[in-house]
């Protein structure tokens, strides 16, 4: 994924490099790589336990796969991490999985559906993406917001083994 910009943000694609140097919470690298800084604080437990579920050996045995589209989420006035956006890997099957976060310090201006916007039309661009799914909670408003924004529409609903309904949302290309 080439990096993105647009109205108030970068998009900068999270390399292997840089998610080695997230996962090492090597912050002085990790800043350095994506030109940027990171909040007090990151990387830590929870941005690894949700930001990065899954295995260094994961990502290192198929980056382009893994850590397709993913992307981190920076002020382009003020070059600090806000976020990030990330999709699912590359899908096998053309339906790409999109979420989103933002940290709690810039939410409610926007800048999730700008990111996310700006993501779901660089998948739509790549070869065989026909659709862009998400999912959220019936109680989550603000991922809602987010996902009416995209212009998504419910196709579904499945089970979270601890926290219930989950819906899931489609735009399809």
């Amino acid at each position: 994924m080439p990096a993105l910009v647009t109205e108030r943000l970068r998009l900068i694609p999270l390399t292997l490099e840089v998610a080695e140097a997230i996962l090492d919470r090597d912050k002085r690298r990790a800043e350095a790589l994506i030109g940027g800084r990171f909040p007090p604080g990151w990387p830590d437990d929870p941005l690894l336990d949700v930001g990065f579920p899954y295995a260094r050996d994961a990502i290192r045995a198929d980056p382009e796969v893994r850590l397709w589209g993913d992307s981190l989420v920076l002020l382009r006035d003020d070059p600090r991490v806000v976020g990030s956006v990330v999709f699912h890997g590359r899908p096998a099957d053309g339906v790409a999985e999109i979420g989103y976060a933002i940290e709690e310090r810039a939410r409610g201006i926007g800048l999730a559906s700008e990111a996310t916007r700006a993501c779901v039309d660089w998948a739509f661009g790549e070869a065989g993406i026909v659709a862009v799914q998400a999912t959220t909670f019936p109680w989550h408003a603000a991922s809602l917001g987010v996902i009416r924004k995209l212009g998504m529409r419910h196709i579904a609903t499945r089970d979270h083994d601890t926290l219930g309904e989950l819906l899931v949302f489609e735009r399809r290309r």
